[in-house]
């Protein structure tokens, strides 16, 4: 049997399981697993409950994992046969799963290329993450997605967004699309050559006015810190995991401010943090996550 007769079979066995919960809960994300026996650095999503999978969680692995057995290490994997190395395709298959549900989410994901953000020779429309070097990555898809969602309310027109571990540059473009000229997009990278490429990356893609009018502009520094001198941020997204949520981040969220973080080590939890107007907090996890940790520079550098 042909690897396309196989993957096409079992997508149609498994259907009702991907469309049996959805809308069960309103803040729920269904989203995809990336995790793969290929995939060393990695940063999944799973089901908020880890006792009892949904359903389309385990119907996706399966798909995966015998997909897994007809593919080459080098293969794209199941999103990307056919049109789906396109970047809207991924964006489409995003939507088509209910990861995507925000018509400005599509929008902007559709504007920003991927595949501009992913190193030569990576597969920058797998539902995967990705190295970039320099013991880093970049989220996979649907991590962006879920992300955006999260946050979108808090990334209207001329509001402030700070994107802490910004890598290559992608998640802080659509930050910029999203609040406009009038708004700020803030990236931070502790490693210079990831600012370097970052910048060049955000040069060739739809959010370059905004990097030469500085309403988007990428900084080195210790994403641990934030960046004191554009806050407060309405919304603040870090793409590693810290151990606990830093002090310093907490404060440079504006009241009425929304911060998603992973947190953990062993075990990390994505969560939301809602900045009240009198300066109080509330905290939720909202799903089991894998992120590469959020620490120094030294550290991430010699981390095995």
């Amino acid at each position: 049997m042909s690897k396309r007769r196989a993957v096409l079979l079992l997508r149609e066995r498994f259907r009702p399981c991907f469309l049996a919960h959805r809308g069960d809960r309103p803040t729920s994300i269904h989203r995809l697993q990336a995790a793969s026996p290929r995939c060393s650095s990695v940063e999944t999503s799973s089901s908020s409950s880890r006792a009892s999978p949904r359903p389309q969680f385990l119907a996706m692995e399966v798909v995966r994992s015998i997909f897994s057995c007809f593919s080459s290490p080098r293969s794209h994997g199941l999103w990307s046969s056919g049109a789906s190395d396109k970047n809207k395709a991924m964006v489409e298959q995003l939507q088509r799963y209910g990861v995507i549900k925000s018509t400005k989410v599509a929008e902007v994901m559709e504007t920003i290329d991927r595949g501009l953000f992913v190193p030569p020779g990576g597969s920058p429309y797998f539902d995967s993450p990705m190295a970039i070097g320099y013991n880093a990555t970049i989220s996979a898809p649907h991590m962006h997605a879920a992300c955006l969602e999260l946050l979108e309310d808090h990334l209207q027109a001329g509001m402030r967004a700070l994107d802490v571990g910004s890598g290559t540059g992608y998640l802080t473009a659509c930050f910029a699309l999203m609040v406009g000229p009038g708004g700020r997009a803030v990236g931070v990278e502790h490693i210079p050559e990831l600012v370097a490429s970052s910048t060049e990356n955000i040069k060739k893609s739809s959010a370059a006015p905004q990097l030469n009018d500085g309403s988007l502009s990428i900084h080195i520094a210790d994403g641990r810190e934030g960046w004191p001198e554009l806050a407060p941020y309405d919304c603040i997204h870090v793409g590693a995991a810290a151990p606990q949520i830093p002090e310093a981040l907490i404060e440079q969220l504006k009241p009425g401010g929304r911060m998603v973080i992973p947190v953990g080590t062993i075990f990390q939890e994505l969560k939301v943090v809602d900045k009240k107007q009198d300066g109080g907090v509330s905290i939720r996890d909202e799903t089991s996550v894998r992120y590469v940790p959020l620490t120094s520079k030294d550290a991430q550098l010699h981390s095995n």
